[in-house]
């Protein structure tokens, strides 16, 4: 991959993980030497089914680098309403206002995952929050919570690399 994607590849490490310098190390260890990376994590890879250098493995790096401190919540696509605001309220990056979660006691939480997602990305975005998924091409939602004045910057980012992220929700409006 070329220093474009690396360094656009960093910068979402940073912007979705401003204090933890780790996340940008790993995925530039990933994108850099993917044999080294596959070696140290081996156990991890292989629970993805990885076990040979991928065009993805930067990009897999960074989702699991950022699960690993709580910056991302990976949940399947047929996970129940109530489980998916457990894991995402449990992130680092969940909003602190106590009112950023009040819509979910009146969500209906019997529906497809994909349409809740996109209902809890609306709704947190009202209130300063944006719900994102990086794409890995899986039956699962790798799930990040960004302040909604970076999802410019977040979907920039994403752009200049092959892979990925889309913001859920449809932008919130005066009404």
């Amino acid at each position: 991959m070329s220093s474009t994607v690396r360094n656009a590849l960093v910068g979402l490490a940073a912007l979705l993980a401003p204090d933890v310098p780790d996340v940008a190390v790993r995925v530039t260890e990933a994108h850099d030497d993917p044999d080294g990376y596959l070696r140290t994590h081996a156990d991890r890879l292989d629970e993805r089914g990885i076990d040979d250098p991928i065009p993805e493995l930067a990009w897999i790096a960074l989702v699991d680098a950022l699960t690993d401190h709580d910056l991302l919540a990976e949940v399947d696509w047929k996970e129940a309403a109530d489980e998916i605001v457990g894991r995402l309220r449990a992130l680092r990056s969940s909003p602190p206002r106590a009112d950023a979660w009040a819509w979910f006691d009146r969500a209906d939480g019997d529906v497809p995952a994909y349409d809740f997602l996109d209902r809890a990305g609306a709704e947190l975005r009202a209130t300063g929050t944006a719900l994102a998924v990086l794409d890995i091409e899986s039956d699962c939602y790798p799930l990040v919570l960004l302040p909604a004045g970076r999802v410019d910057a977040l979907v920039d980012l994403a752009g200049a690399t092959p892979f990925t992220a889309s913001v859920l929700g449809a932008p919130a409006t005066g009404s």
